[in-house]
């Protein structure tokens, strides 16, 4: 369903997360918004993430800086630059003034990574009651978005959420865990969800490697 009629404020983009649906567009430059509600979302259990060896030394050797809300709509906006594997993108610039409005507002959020001061990954996503949607991530160098990836989930398990929807499962996210679920297991999941109250920021802003890795076990 498109917006074509519709006024779409991000007062309108949250309620529309609070019943499961999402905006994306066709290309940046298209002003219109279509709404998506899957009949299998991708779901990111917080007590079933996987950490892959690696990834846990690279965490642990803190290469990289993280950053949680730092640059909000820099992480946006890379997340829509094209890619190798992607010439188009679903991130239009309405979409990147809705979210970045919803960030003003403390419902939107993003962690970042840094290497050597510049922006190199991340990802952001919506925030509403004890439910965090991700959006979309991006990496300019090895593991980058991975390492954010880290950082987020620890960070909503100390944080007190219930559910990462991941909107859809692809075979990137798999191996972290990520499940298919039906949209009416969904929907009571997010139900649940939005009866807690979590918190993004109750993890601090500098945590140390070790932290964030315990809070994961």
């Amino acid at each position: 369903m498109s917006d074509t009629f519709l006024p779409v404020t991000p007062e309108i983009v949250l309620r529309a997360y609070m019943h499961g649906i999402f905006p994306m567009a066709h290309s940046r430059t298209d002003p219109q918004l279509e709404w998506f509600d899957p009949i299998r979302r991708g779901v990111l259990p917080l007590d079933g993430f996987h950490q892959p060896r690696r990834l846990r030394r690279t965490v642990k050797q803190n290469r990289l800086q993280v950053t949680v809300d730092h640059d909000f709509r820099g992480t946006m906006e890379a997340c829509a630059d094209e890619a190798e594997d992607r010439k188009s993108t679903w991130i239009s610039d309405r979409i990147i003034e809705l979210y970045t409005e919803l960030n003003r507002m403390g419902h939107a959020h993003s962690v970042e990574t840094r290497l050597d001061g510049r922006l190199v990954g991340g990802l952001y996503g919506v925030s509403i009651g004890g439910a965090f949607f991700g959006e979309s991530m991006f990496s300019r160098v090895t593991d980058a978005s991975k390492v954010a990836l880290v950082h987020l989930v620890a960070r909503l398990r100390i944080g007190g959420y219930a559910l990462l929807d991941c909107q859809f499962q692809t075979e990137h996210l798999a191996q972290f865990g990520t499940v298919e679920v039906p949209r009416l297991a969904y929907r009571r999941q997010l139900a649940a969800a939005l009866k807690v109250r979590g918190n993004f920021h109750a993890a601090p802003a500098d945590w140390p490697p070790d932290a964030v890795l315990d809070a994961l076990t």
